[in-house]
């Protein structure tokens, strides 16, 4: 349940116009630049989350709806636009992170202490980032050295016996060759509430715990002006326990999310600059029942990373050359048959051309692996009409390449099995002045190829006669999503609107656990050293299957909170969660948390 926090002084909807983003070009631009729909996450409006998990924090930004079975140590689902959770790249610190066999990122295992900002772009994005990229891209900036020297420290506690601590060192030294460095720890663990519910299989009505530690950190040095070279590396232990049965013993998750990675960064002349990274991430996930120390089962997936990026000015334009080598490996002691690698070579170029009023983006890359090669491309458009008004189109094709599961799984998977594929195209309309922000996006994405679970199995030529994963579905993602903020006085507003149908073609099913429409207000008003707020989360109905049999009713959360500012350097932040005590479901029979309250002391900006 706990998050940092600090002292709060905006509430962040959306991304003004002169934040600089990365992730949309893999290169900084002000946000005024970026054609596709972007949300940027800053540390403040973490700190003011009270959130046990990044998962939590995305579900109140706009296009996002997320499930997960528990507590915030529990297995989570991230949706962006409708899309499944294995259609969305997760980066942290430029750095893919996820499980090959799943295909989904480990939501549960990142440190939110760690975390500096975070951004999402939505649509297809696989022309810049290659597989997975169907949905978008969220990622996850942890802190960087800054002049001077700057430590933060916070203490929290709160329902379910909830305990946080974290601390940060970061600064930067001048001259030729200067260096910057972030160093960081936390820890955090609650006794949590049951992962399950009556009707679930295993369910036992205790409490379902989890802990948490990380430690993070990121050194650069100026080689000689323009060449810098540095290395970052980060550590997440997660202990989580879920139900087995009533009077059986807890079983015990344990999940370590490794990364780390070398870059060169050279600006070689005026016009070009070369960024060289290595890296690491490896995703360990283990179980065991509390009557046995040993593992049951273990399951290690490592990703290898060689990209090389190359920018090149070319008078107001920018042309991006890109190539990428990764190497992906799973371990699995209890099913040695998903024990395989799988290599994928990239090549892409990119160009942004910028010309007074007129904004073009055009992108194409080619993967090469296993499953063959695949090419993909993007077109986007945007025009400024001045004044602060901007609109935008884009069209682009993406693909998820299948998992270990999907491929190797005895019994389930089938080595003949394709990428999915995606076609989107999508038109936007943002305004951007006098204190106010607008924002109205409509998209449609069609999914083809789709991997679904097949029953009884198309392929029989092994003689299985159950179910596997099979290219067989093929599925439409539309909608509409408004977002706005404004600023009266003391008093700004932010809110989201999301109409959307994320429909399987061939059944005209709704897809599993994706509300029609979704929604989210927040307000926050400041008064000197106090600063007030309250949060409303909104979905609609949902189905927990494909065939829209079982329903999970819509629900409302109202979050309450207030910051106060002691002296320069310290804050109190008190926070209520659920404070209506909502009795909801994100998927069928799991438990979620009624009202809850979380408190704090925190040292440092």
């Amino acid at each position: 349940m706990a998050a940092p926090f600090a002292h709060a002084d905006a509430i962040s909807p959306s991304t003004s116009i002169d934040t600089v983003v990365v992730t949309a070009a893999r290169m900084p631009q002000r946000a005024a630049d970026v054609i596709a729909q972007t949300t940027v996450i800053e540390r403040d409006e973490i700190a003011r989350s009270g959130a046990g998990s990044v998962a939590d924090v995305l579900q109140r930004q706009p296009g996002i709806e997320i499930t997960r079975n528990g507590s915030a140590g529990a297995s989570t689902s991230v949706f962006l636009r409708g899309a499944n959770s294995n259609q969305v790249v997760v980066l942290l610190d430029g750095v893919r992170i996820g499980s090959a066999t799943s295909g989904v990122a480990s939501w549960n295992a990142i440190p939110l202490e760690a975390i500096e900002r975070i951004e999402v772009v939505y649509g297809p994005l696989s022309t810049l980032y290659g597989a997975d990229a169907i949905g978008g891209v969220v990622q996850i900036f942890t802190r960087k050295g800054e002049a001077g020297l700057n430590a933060t420290a916070s203490i929290g506690v709160g329902s379910e016996s909830t305990r946080q601590a974290g601390a940060n060192i970061a600064g930067a030294s001048g001259g030729e060759h200067a260096v910057s460095y972030a160093f960081g720890a936390g820890h955090e663990e609650s006794d949590g509430f049951s992962a399950t519910k009556p009707g679930a299989f295993g369910y036992n009505p205790d409490d379902d715990g989890y802990r948490r530690s990380n430690v993070h950190g990121r050194v650069a040095v100026a080689i000689a002006p323009g060449h810098e070279a540095g290395a970052q590396f980060l550590h997440s232990r997660l202990r989580a326990q879920y139900d087995n049965g009533a009077g059986s013993y807890d079983v015990h998750n344990r999940q370590d999310l490794n990364t780390a990675a070398v870059f060169v960064a050279n600006q070689f002349t005026a016009d070009w600059r070369s960024v060289v990274q290595l890296a690491r991430s490896e995703d360990k996930l283990g179980s065991f029942t509390s009557a046995a120390a040993s593992g049951a089962s273990q399951i290690d997936t490592r990703q290898d990373e060689l990209t090389w990026q190359n920018t090149i000015s070319v008078g107001s334009d920018t042309l991006q050359l890109l190539y990428g080598h990764r190497k992906e490996e799973v371990a699995a002691s209890s099913t040695r048959a998903l024990g395989r690698e799988r290599i994928t070579n990239s090549y892409a170029a990119a160009y942004a051309l910028r010309r007074e009023r007129h904004l073009v983006d055009i992108s194409a890359r080619q993967d090469r692996s296993s499953y063959g090669p695949k090419t993909t491309g993007a077109l986007g458009y945007g025009y400024d009409f001045g004044s602060g008004l901007r609109a935008t189109a884009s069209i682009g094709s993406s693909f998820r390449a299948p998992t270990f599961n999907e491929l190797y799984y005895p019994g389930y998977g089938l080595e003949t099995n394709r990428p999915e594929r995606g076609r989107n195209a999508e038109l936007g309309l943002r305004y951007d002045g006098h204190g106010m922000q607008l924002d109205a996006t409509w998209f449609r994405n069609r999914l083809s190829d789709m991997i679904v679970s097949a029953t009884p199995c198309p392929d029989q030529r092994d003689g299985r006669t159950g179910s596997c994963a099979y290219n067989v579905a093929s599925a439409t993602l539309e909608g509409v999503n408004l977002s706005g903020a404004t600023r009266i006085g003391a008093l700004r507003l932010r809110g989201s609107l999301d109409w959307q149908d994320p429909r399987d073609n061939g059944t005209g099913k709704r897809l599993a656990r994706r509300a029609a429409k979704h929604a989210n207000f927040g307000a926050e008003y400041g008064m000197g050293k106090l600063q007030t707020g309250a949060e409303w989360v909104v979905s609609g109905e949902r189905y927990d299957d494909a065939a829209n049999l079982r329903r999970l009713g819509g629900y409302g959360l109202l979050n309450l909170y207030a910051t106060w500012q002691l002296g320069d350097r310290f804050s109190l932040l008190a926070r209520v969660n659920n404070a209506a005590d909502k009795n909801y479901e994100l998927a069928r029979n799991y438990g979620t948390g009624g009202r809850s309250w979380f408190a704090g002391l925190r040292y440092g900006m």
